[in-house]
């Protein structure tokens, strides 16, 4: 019989936090059919031995190799048979039928394509990395001005964080993040799934990207809860600046073109520039872990203005 949701999550080094996540993934399923498979990208701890043990109706997939996260989904989702695949990240936890109420909201409202919902911090306050807002030109002339840091989660002045908006009401956004991601397994397949170019960050808002230009409208589910403990699945802050920073490269290059693309490049390098000489001059800001994240990479930006592929 063909399940209503097949749930995707890729694991990497992830003992400490699968367990609560799989855990209520079972326990919130209230009524649809569901179908559950783990990737696990070579993890090094007891990630394995812990699904392996606490969680038999897993579909557990071990490539051997550390495939990164888009490459991770693709091969779950060509395990699955639903109706719709849901992305999920292992430092989640479900919160109060997620999976059925986004499925239900889903099957109302199925021109959208892709959905997502209201993702919490474990103290219950909102973790606004559930979607975000289309990266522009003028979202990163804001980013290398200095502006963004400045006036954080402003409407005008730092536009890809969707301002104030609390995600608790219906509202269609630029880009839903893959810590909680439902596509209908049409629009999926019509997209062509996640690009494999990405090995981790970008890849969501690529795959957004790609569905506003294909006809659908992403959209929030605010009822759909969960909490998202964001940033778990990198090694250290650093690690995960330089995989982020990677990653917005790619889609500068993957998405844009001729003086936009180089306008771009140039732009992203200006910020982290301008971050790293700043937190270098500060007494309060010098020494620490952002200083030091900012100012790494702005020397290995060479590196990462390269992105995980060229065009």
């Amino acid at each position: 019989m063909k399940n209503d949701v097949a749930i995707v999550i890729v694991t990497y080094n992830s003992e400490n936090q699968i367990g609560n996540c799989l855990t209520s993934v079972f326990a919130q399923n209230k009524g649809v059919r569901q179908q559950v498979v783990v990737v696990d990208n070579n993890s090094q701890d007891g990630t394995v031995e812990r699904i392996c043990r606490d969680f038999p109706n897993v579909e557990l997939v071990l490539p051997g190799e550390n495939l990164g996260f888009a490459k991770g989904v693709n091969l779950g989702v060509n395990r699955t048979n639903a109706d719709y695949v849901l992305l999920l990240n292992p430092d989640t936890v479900i919160l109060d039928n997620a999976v059925d109420v986004i499925v239900g909201f889903a099957r109302k409202q199925p021109s959208h394509g892709l959905y997502g919902g209201r993702a919490l911090r474990p103290d219950g306050s909102l973790e606004p990395c559930s979607c975000l807002g289309v990266p522009t030109l003028w979202s990163m002339a804001l980013f290398a001005c200095g502006v963004t840091t400045l006036v954080p989660r402003n409407r005008w002045l730092d536009p890809e964080s969707l301002g104030n908006w609390s995600r608790d009401s219906v509202r269609e956004v630029g880009v839903i993040t893959g810590c909680f991601l439902l596509a209908s397994t049409e629009a999926w397949r019509k997209l062509g799934g996640l690009d494999e170019r990405y090995f981790m960050y970008g890849e969501d808002v690529d795959l957004s990207l790609r569905s506003r230009v294909a006809g659908y409208r992403p959209v929030i589910c605010p009822d759909a809860k969960l909490i998202h403990e964001a940033g778990q699945s990198s090694e250290t802050p650093v690690h995960k600046a330089l995989l982020l920073y990677r990653g917005k490269a790619s889609l500068v290059r993957i998405h844009w073109k001729g003086p936009r693309r180089m306008l771009g490049l140039f732009l992203l390098a200006a910020g982290t520039g301008l971050r790293a000489a700043v937190s270098s001059v500060l007494p309060k800001a010098r020494g620490s872990e952002a200083a030091c994240r900012w100012q790494l990479l702005w020397k290995k930006r060479d590196e990462w203005l390269q992105g995980y592929a060229s065009p």
